[in-house]
């Protein structure tokens, strides 16, 4: 049994979240609902909980405020929001978990069995990651975390050399050799990294701008990394990449 407690200050969604849970995931219990942040705290202190449902955006402390407050985080945490991109973009960062409202019952399945599976030791990485990057919006994160088959593996985005799809799976090259496979679709890599001079040069491939070595004319034409690596440019990412190069004439 997971016991769980819900904060938001709606209370339509605190009782579809409640309703969503009891049919779907019977195996989470709900000790308390909770109608705002400072209840919420007031809570989080006061149970025994394994499993915080936590709102993103609620008048007076918002979420993440709130857990800046709570003394020592011992249970899993799933943030639920409606519309906050740059929120989600922090949250992926740090490997959190989050459901977009109106909640799917599908992704609620998901994310609950993951937080089942979950240990908490490297929360205190990943919350520094989350806030780096929710305070420091102009100052890059030195690094992001990235959940594999044997955990969460934390590092600096500048060891990063290329991303490569592999169905919902990306498949991490990074510096001195080494690989990680990553359980997160190369579409959602893009996404977070596209400000830290990551492009998208084909499908399948996701290149750190500062470790291409050489660029080869063709169609599409074909990359050369830093590691050694081949990487096909698509002729409709041709012109994007050529621009992108230019300023450092590469």
């Amino acid at each position: 049994m997971i016991k769980a407690i819900i904060i938001d200050d709606e209370a339509h969604c605190i009782q579809t979240l409640a309703m969503l849970l009891k049919e779907y995931c019977p195996e989470v219990k709900v000790m308390k609902q909770c109608a705002g942040s400072e209840e919420g705290l007031a809570t989080i202190e006061e149970l025994k909980q394994d499993l915080v449902f936590l709102d993103i955006e609620m008048p007076g402390m918002n979420g993440f405020e709130l857990l800046e407050q709570v003394t020592d985080i011992d249970f899993e945490i799933i943030f639920t929001t409606s519309y906050d991109q740059y929120a989600i973009k922090a949250i992926r960062f740090s490997a959190l978990d989050y459901l977009l409202k109106p909640v799917d019952p599908e992704e609620l399945q998901r994310a609950v069995n993951r937080a089942g599976q979950r240990k908490h030791n490297q929360f205190p990485q990943q919350f520094e990651i989350l806030l780096q990057k929710l305070h420091q919006p102009v100052s890059p994160v030195q690094k992001i975390a990235l959940p594999t088959m044997e955990g969460l593996q934390m590092i600096p985005v500048s060891s990063i050399i290329s991303c490569a799809s592999d169905s919902n799976y990306t498949l991490f090259f990074l510096k001195n050799t080494q690989k990680l496979v990553v359980s997160r679709p190369l579409k959602e890599m893009e996404e977070m990294l596209e400000e830290y001079h990551f492009l998208r040069v084909h499908n399948s491939y996701l290149v750190n701008l500062n470790e291409i070595d050489k660029y080869v004319k063709g169609e599409g034409g074909y990359l050369v990394m830093t590691d050694g690596t081949y990487i096909d440019v698509s002729r409709s990412k041709k012109e994007v990449l050529l621009l992108k190069l230019r300023p450092n004439r590469m």
